[in-house]
């Protein structure tokens, strides 16, 4: 059935502050209380496993991170005697930093600094130390001393400028542009004949002219908190199903050895657990941080099935082979007996890492193709993260980016399910379908490198805009047929908007980095330039994508989907570069200066991080947990400061 968005009234607080272009949002999760013990106490245990592998993914993105947060926390904690404004600006920046897991924004992968005196902050540093607080010298080291040595980390822009650069420019290299830390003094040219053993879950550093993998694994790199993260998976197994017990200690297994055989037997045992009302997604998974699109940044959840809303992403699971059979690509890229597609409308309990404080709406994994050829893949839909989305958006955002009240009244009725319906088919029929090349070996990744990601992304929103005004949905009951038209166009209408308004957040230079955003620019930008289904106008000196044609942008878009197929299906590398570097990574900067304005002016954030809820223990005597109890903490830097062990 399609409801439009719920009017029922919710007066808690979702959207708590402002950090600049950052909304701070809270993330509830309503099902937790009424979940049986031992789910209850199965999500605490992943809960801490989640919270436990935290700084890997810090030290990961930056290498001077934790080193930053440690000098920013203790400023924070240690106020007294602080000049007030250098106090505040410090807390803005930290909030930042927190939402960012570093100094780099997570949409743009450009640095922000302090705006304040090095001289200012180095005073306030100062009165901390006096007021108890200790930093993170090095033997030897004074604290004038580390404060000299960090000054660029905090305040020079041309120090390590961007997180990941995969558009360095002519005769530069993508790796030794690129500050994230996966890589030291390595270059895309070392590579070119060297073969990595452990190519998701290592660091890979040159030393005396040689390549070594520093594996993630016990004994090995991040032993400190991969251990922590075992300690609480083990935990968790006497409470889990027994499909999930089995799936947990492969988890450790692959933890304990580092070994691609073992993330394999893992990431195979997951996919098999299809039924288990509570799952966790703990690890290294996605690519997106690294240049070259092999290194996995590590992230974990941890959620429960949402039985309401799971039935609709259900159906389209179902359904799998009848989208595969008429997707509008050559007929030789298409699936035969598709199997294994399970899906799931969930709600999120902790997000960590790679995955939170900003948070995907969607996720389908595993990311291995023979894996979900050969064993079929997991789709979930975050269904409270896309409510806090809905619930901490205003009206007067999604009016002043359309050409007609008609379209805005579309947007403000239909947009949250014409979202949720697409989200759902783009991880279930969009990231599970299709065929590769056989001379691929399953691995398109390789061949088509630092294109892969954005290119994925952009396969599965073309199947779901493809499919989005098929009758079949209708027929499976995830809209009513009366309000399919009204739904397909608000949604086409949302997603031309959508390559206009992100513009928002790339405030700095001219070109995008992040993949989703690439693959969305693509999209639109090809459309415009290949149909009639997309207009560019103007009016009072605001510009504005008006879709024109809902038939011819359908079309279209099954022009743009073969031909992305092809390009993934047979690795092709220098058509994948052309398709993004002409659509999907270069913009107008007027455009983009226009764009801010006018959000600016409606005070709109550009991302939102959110506040997760909080899980408390409830110990016998004897010290064992018999409960569980959720609370919300409606405080970004309370929540970090805790997680940092702080308060």
């Amino acid at each position: 059935m399609s409801t439009p968005t719920a009017s029922h009234v919710d007066t808690r607080p979702y959207l708590l502050e402002r950090v600049d272009d950052a909304a701070v949002v809270q993330l509830y999760a309503d099902g937790f209380d009424a979940l049986p013990i031992d789910q209850k106490i199965l999500i605490y245990h992943l809960y801490e496993a989640a919270l436990a592998g935290r700084d890997i993914y810090y030290d990961q993105r930056y290498a001077h991170n934790l080193e930053m947060r440690e000098v920013l926390e203790e400023i924070l904690t240690h106020p007294d005697g602080i000049d007030e404004a250098t106090f505040a600006e410090i807390r803005r920046y930290t909030k930042l930093f927190w939402i960012n897991t570093g100094p780099y924004n997570n949409l743009t992968a450009r640095k922000f600094v302090l705006k304040c005196a090095p001289r200012v902050f180095a005073a306030a540093a100062r009165q901390a130390e006096k007021n108890g607080a200790t930093f993170p010298v090095q033997p030897g080291e004074t604290l004038d001393a580390l404060l000299a040595r960090m000054e660029p980390l905090f305040f020079d822009l041309a120090v390590d400028p961007i997180v990941t650069n995969k558009t360095p420019g002519p005769g530069r290299d993508i790796l030794s542009a690129s500050a994230n830390n996966l890589y030291a003094g390595v270059t895309m040219k070392d590579l070119a004949d060297f073969e990595e053993t452990y190519p998701l879950n290592s660091r890979l550093v040159k030393r005396d002219g040689r390549l070594v993998e520093e594996v993630c694994r016990i004994g090995g790199r991040y032993d400190e908190y991969i251990r922590r993260i075992v300690r609480h998976l083990e935990a968790a197994v006497p409470y889990a199903t027994d499909a999930m017990a089995a799936a947990l200690r492969a988890l450790i297994r692959f933890y304990q050895t580092g070994d691609t055989a073992d993330r394999i037997a893992y990431d195979i045992a997951w996919v098999q657990d299809r039924h288990s009302p509570v799952d966790t997604i703990n690890g290294f998974v996605e690519v997106y941080m690294d240049a070259r699109g092999t290194k996995g940044a590590w992230e974990a959840l941890v959620y429960y099935v949402n039985p309401q809303k799971t039935e609709g992403i259900r159906k389209l699971a179902a359904e799998a082979q009848w989208f595969e059979d008429r997707m509008p690509w050559d007929p030789r890229y298409r699936k035969q007996g598709v199997r294994g597609v399970s899906a799931n409308a969930i709600d999120v309990v902790v997000e960590s890492g790679d995955s939170g404080p900003v948070t995907p709406v969607g996720i389908n994994l595993p990311n291995d193709q023979f894996i979900r050829e050969e064993y079929g893949s997991k789709s979930v839909s975050l269904s409270n993260v896309n409510l806090a989305y809905d619930k901490s958006t205003s009206a007067e955002f999604r009016r002043e980016f359309a050409w007609t009240p008609e379209e805005a009244e579309r947007a403000e009725r239909w947009s949250s399910v014409a979202s949720e319906l697409t989200t759902n088919m783009h991880e279930v029929i969009g990231h599970g379908s299709g065929r590769i090349s056989e001379r691929l070996n399953g691995n398109p990744q390789s061949a088509l490198k630092e294109q892969y990601s954005a290119l994925e992304e952009s396969r599965a929103d073309l199947v779901a805009l493809y499919f989005v005004p098929d009758p079949k949905l209708a027929e499976l009951g995830l809209v009513d047929a009366e309000d399919h038209e009204e739904i397909v166009k608000a949604e086409y209408e949302a997603y031309a908007r959508n390559a206009l308004v992100q513009l928002r957040r790339v405030r700095e230079g001219t070109q995008i980095e992040e993949d989703h955003m690439r693959n969305r620019q693509m999209i639109v930008k090809w459309l415009m330039e290949h149909s009639g289904a997309i207009d560019v106008r103007r009016r009072d000196d605001k510009t504005y994508y008006v879709v024109t044609d809902v038939r011819l942008f359908q079309q279209a878009v099954g022009r743009l989907l073969a031909e992305v197929q092809r390009i993934k299906a047979e690795g092709d590398y220098e058509a994948a570069r052309h398709l993004f570097e002409t659509y999907g990574v270069h913009f107008d900067p007027a455009l983009r200066d226009e764009i801010v304005a006018r959000v600016d002016h409606l005070q709109m954030p550009s991302y939102t991080g959110f506040v997760q809820p909080r899980l408390e223990a409830i110990r016998d005597a004897a010290g064992t947990v018999v409960d569980v109890r959720i609370s919300y903490p409606l405080d970004l830097t309370a929540q970090m400061l805790e997680y940092s062990g702080r308060v």
